[in-house]
């Protein structure tokens, strides 16, 4: 009996001897402090950490080499590395290099025949790409690898070229590494994908479960709605958007019904939240590398703007603006960026790591457009003077739409009785809106009276025709909002005297029916009357140039073309436009019974006492000059002062590119000076002899060929150029017109962007992480460009960013 229950208790120890004697103690038990050290260890490194690749630096002197990343991230970080491509910035000039007597620099030329090379410009060194992904702690090639290389003049030598030493044979290392790349970017062949190998059918089932994914998450973000339901249980009669949209395609087609959700494997369902971000992020790179692809080897302009998001971070949205190869002017929303700080040196280094992130050289930038904030246009240590340091060329433009919004402003505030106006607008504006029962009022009494201009025949019927509306309330910071408030009030006047007129008589407090019967006052007055359509007829002048600053194809000449026609207006209407002015306000205050002064009569301002008068002057002059003239003066000296570009000697040579009134503006002598001034960097000294004959031909060709006739925009010279392939012949010219092009005019794509960041991120999204905004806000901005994305592709390249379980090709 004692011999079966020895062996009943034989263990592993009866056969294998511990290294190390055991105790019954656990204080004096060195063993179990070991194997419990071993089983955390085991536990972090089975652990899977996520690496986010969109962080892995790009600069080959700062990069980490890939045998220091842990083992079994390494595969996944080289395939993200594959998808970037090799760092092969094109420089306009690379620094020279003292090679003996003479003097060397790396040629960009190079790339192209070497695709597996890279350039470091901060160590101004090349270093070969497969090698770094596959080398080893005992580098066979140090020298493509982690010291770099800096012989060009071993470069073009024949046979002996160091490049191609380095390719060597088939079986050289680097040769070996090429071959890698091909086998680790070829998942078919993987041992685990041979040894569990799917059929077809279940491949294709994979496929079309997770092409139902794709298409939700696309439906879903180009709508900016939420993914995630707060209870996705099965149990839950609403499970959130995505699944909801996932139920919604399968109950549309059956073949999908049958692989997705409950009936797909507990593997492969492709639904988790992480798959979901995924998915978007791949989308989202598509979209930006469809951008990248149209910029090409083209200069750019950078757009910047901060705002604040709904959980009160600083975020800050960058746009590019560029001229595409058939000539047209593009504005592409390329990222947002959280930053913890304004402060230009931060900004700056969020901009460049953007830029550099995606191949764009800050050598290429041609142009800066921002607020005038003294962050980012301060003269010496602003965010435009911190980038003309690094590329001399890209010249700061103030927004235009900014500089329109504070002379509006400005204009509004020096003199005191517009800003009486402005101030007794909003306050009636709120007093009628405020409540939805007076809301309600206005708007039957808004109806009652179009019946009655109808039936009498003053109003036209038709579709659209007879809306009923409401007041606008006026905006700080968008100035075409007062316009919009003004005009509403025009057109809702009686309406809004009825409103008024029912609370003064019976208004629930006597605070309520004092105010309203203060507003019924202002109303009923002349002056208010006079200055609304003074008003007015200004803000619909500067209306237009407003909104057409809102344009992302405004070109920078188009735009102070507007300005100058703006402040021609505005003098015109100041010479000729009291007098039909005033004929109308008079007619308006005869149908509503308010009293005219008699402008003959002499005019008695503040309280109306003889010793408060400083001059004798008539009602007619002190609504002629003191509020009429006063009120066009000030908009058109705010205006001269915001927009003094006319004198910059920039825009003053451009102007000679303008083909309006039949190329009335050519100056080749002005266009010469243009290239050799402001843009030495983009032309050499060859190309400059060059750009003398050209424009002589293109003086005696374009100017009288009949295709150029009757375009008034050096936007559409550049379009009209591409189509009639004269951009060939006149290569310099049209690279000095798409320079030209590609100098800002407004921020107004970036502010479009914050309005969509708001339908994003919104109270209830508070908590969305940041690659998830910026992903889920370039793919709802750039939607023709979402929309276009292959969904095959977006399949193949989830299948190859990691090891997947289920096999997708």
């Amino acid at each position: 009996m004692e011999t079966q229950g020895n062996k009943r208790r034989k263990t592993i120890f009866s056969f294998f001897k511990p290294r190390e004697p055991t105790s019954t103690s656990e204080e004096h038990s060195p063993s179990n402090i070991d194997i419990s050290n071993c089983n955390d260890q085991y536990s972090s490194k089975s652990q899977r950490v996520e690496i986010d690749v969109d962080s892995l630096e790009r600069d080959l002197s700062i990069r980490i080499p890939i045998w220091q990343h842990p083992v079994n991230q390494r595969d996944e970080i080289r395939r993200a590395y594959i998808k970037m491509g090799p760092y092969q910035p094109i420089m306009p000039v690379y620094p020279r290099t003292e090679s003996g007597q003479q003097y060397r620099r790396f040629q960009s030329s190079w790339f192209k025949q070497f695709s597996w090379l890279e350039y470091s410009p901060s160590k101004d060194a090349a270093f070969c790409f497969p090698c770094f992904l596959f080398e080893n702690k005992k580098a066979h090639y140090p020298t493509f690898t982690t010291e770099g290389f800096k012989s060009w003049k071993r470069v073009n030598d024949g046979s002996r070229c160091s490049f191609l030493l380095h390719t060597g044979g088939p079986t050289s290392p680097h040769n070996n590494a090429v071959n890698s790349i091909d086998a680790l970017m070829n998942l078919t062949q993987h041992i685990d994908k041979v040894m569990n190998v799917q059929t077809s059918e279940e491949v294709q089932k994979n496929r079309l479960r997770l092409m139902a994914t794709i298409e939700s998450i696309r439906w879903l973000s180009l709508q900016a709605c939420a993914f995630r339901g707060h209870d996705e249980s099965l149990s839950s009669n609403n499970c959130g958007n995505f699944i909801e949209m996932i139920r919604l395609i399968g109950r549309m087609n059956g073949s999908i019904d049958d692989v997705v959700l409950e009936k797909a494997p507990k593997n492969a369902k492709y639904t988790s939240p992480m798959i979901q971000k995924e998915i978007l992020h791949i989308m989202a790179n598509k979209v930006r590398n469809k951008i990248r692809e149209e910029i090409g080897d083209a200069k750019f302009c950078i757009l910047v703007d901060e705002a604040k998001d709904t959980s009160n971070k600083e975020q800050m949205a960058i746009v590019l603006r560029f001229v595409d190869v058939a000539g047209f002017l593009r504005e592409h929303f390329f990222a947002i960026v959280h930053v913890t700080d304004t402060t230009a040196l931060t900004l700056k280094k969020e901009i460049s790591d953007v830029l550099d992130r995606n191949n764009l050289q800050i050598s290429n930038m041609r142009g800066q457009g921002y607020d005038g904030a003294s962050n980012m246009s301060g003269a010496w240590n602003g965010l435009q003077a911190l980038f003309l340091r690094d590329c001399p060329y890209a010249y700061y433009v103030h927004c235009f739409a900014h500089r329109l919004q504070l002379a509006l402003v400005v204009a509004a505030e020096r003199e005191t009785s517009i800003w009486l106006f402005f101030s007794k607008l909003t306050s009636i504006v709120n007093l009628v809106s405020a409540s939805p029962k007076r809301h309600t009022e206005l708007r039957s009494a808004q109806a009652i009276e179009i019946a009655h201009m109808v039936a009498t025949g003053e109003r036209e019927t038709g579709r659209g025709c007879n809306q009923i509306g409401s007041l606008h309330r006026a905006g700080t910071t968008r100035w075409s909002s007062h316009f919009d408030s003004i005009c509403s009030l025009i057109d809702m006047y009686k309406a809004v005297i009825t409103v008024l007129e029912s609370m003064v008589n019976e208004g629930s407090s006597n605070s309520l029916r004092g105010e309203a019967s203060g507003s019924l006052i202002v109303m009923r007055s002349f002056d208010f009357i006079f200055i609304l359509y003074v008003m007015h007829k200004i803000m619909g002048i500067t209306d237009l140039l407003c909104r057409a600053l809102q344009h992302k194809s405004l070109d920078i000449l188009n735009a102070m073309d507007l300005v100058s026609s703006t402040k021609a207006l505005l003098q015109t209407l100041r010479e000729e436009g009291f007098d039909s002015l005033l004929m109308n306000v008079e007619s308006v205050c005869t149908e509503y019974d308010i009293e005219i002064p008699n402008m003959n009569a002499c005019y008695k301002g503040a309280t109306g006492r003889s010793c408060q008068q400083k001059d004798s002057i008539t009602f007619e002059h002190y609504y002629r000059v003191g509020i009429f003239k006063a009120a066009i003066d000030f908009q058109v000296t705010e205006l001269n002062s915001r927009f003094n570009d006319g004198a910059v000697e920039l825009l003053m040579l451009s102007s000679a590119l303008e083909p309006k009134d039949n190329f009335k503006l050519f100056n080749a002598g002005l266009i010469y000076s243009l290239a050799e001034k402001f843009y030495p960097g983009d032309f050499t000294a060859q190309e400059m002899h060059y750009l003398r004959s050209q424009l002589e031909h293109y003086k005696c060709d374009v100017l009288c060929h009949e295709s150029f006739q009757n375009i008034s925009t050096i936007s559409e010279l550049c379009q009209r150029l591409v189509e009639t392939n004269k951009s060939q012949n006149y290569n310099l010219i049209d690279r000095l017109i798409r320079l030209i092009l590609t100098l800002p005019v407004s921020t107004a794509t970036t502010e479009r962007s914050f309005s969509a960041m708001k339908l994003i991120k919104t109270a209830i999204r508070n908590k969305i992480e940041e690659d998830f905004l910026a992903d889920s806000m370039i793919v709802y901005i750039e939607r023709e460009l979402a929309e276009n994305i292959d969904s095959d592709s977006i399949i193949d390249e989830f299948y190859s960013l990691k090891n997947r379980r289920a096999q997708l090709q």
